[in-house]
C-alpha cells in the first residue's frame, strides 16, 4: 500500500504540472497566439496549430496520468513533450534551470519513464480496469512511442532558420 501511495503522489504532482503546463500555454501570457509565435520562433511551421496541439497534449496527458489510465501512453506524451522542448528550446542553454536549461524537462521526461516502468499503482483506473503494461514494456512503449512521435513531428514541422 505504500508504494501505491508514492505512485499516488508521483501520479498527482505530475499529472497537475502537465495540466498546469497547457493551460498556462492556452491561457497565460500570450495566449494562443503568442504560444504559437514562440513555436515559430523555435522554428516549427504552423506555431499556431503546434499551440494548440501542445495544450491537447499537455492537458490530456496530464489527466491520463493524474487518473492512472493508459499510463504508458500518457507517460510517452509527457516524454515526447519534453524532448521537443528539449532539443529545441532548452538544449542551446545547457543543463541548469536558472540558465533557460534542460534540468526541468529532462527531470519530468525520466519521472515519466520510470512512471510507466513502475506502473501507476493500486489506485489507478489501470489497475481498476485489469491494464498491468509496466516494467520492460511499459518503459518500451512509453520511449518508443515518444520517439516516433518526435521524430515524426521535427520531420513533418521543424525548419530551422539557417545562420
Amino acid at each position: 500500500m505504500d508504494a501505491d501511495i508514492a505512485l499516488l503522489l508521483v501520479r498527482a504532482v505530475l499529472g497537475i504540472t502537465m495540466i498546469a503546463h497547457g493551460a498556462n500555454h492556452w491561457l497565460g501570457g500570450g495566449r494562443i497566439e503568442g504560444t504559437g509565435r514562440w513555436f515559430g520562433g523555435l522554428g516549427l511551421r504552423h506555431g499556431r496549430l503546434q499551440a494548440w496541439m501542445s495544450v491537447i497534449t499537455e492537458i490530456g496527458a496530464g489527466a491520463l496520468i493524474a487518473a492512472g489510465l493508459l499510463t504508458p501512453l500518457a507517460c510517452a506524451a509527457v516524454i515526447s513533450v519534453m524532448l521537443v522542448a528539449g532539443l529545441l528550446a532548452h538544449r542551446p542553454n545547457g543543463f541548469f534551470v536558472f540558465k533557460d536549461g534542460y534540468e526541468y524537462v529532462l527531470v519530468l521526461a525520466v519521472v515519466s519513464l520510470a512512471l510507466a516502468m513502475l506502473g501507476p499503482g493500486g489506485l489507478s483506473v489501470d489497475d481498476a480496469a485489469g491494464i498491468d503494461v509496466t516494467g520492460w514494456a511499459g518503459g518500451g512503449i512509453a520511449l518508443g512511442v515518444a520517439v516516433v512521435a518526435t521524430a515524426g513531428l521535427l520531420a513533418t514541422f521543424w525548419r530551422p532558420k539557417l545562420k
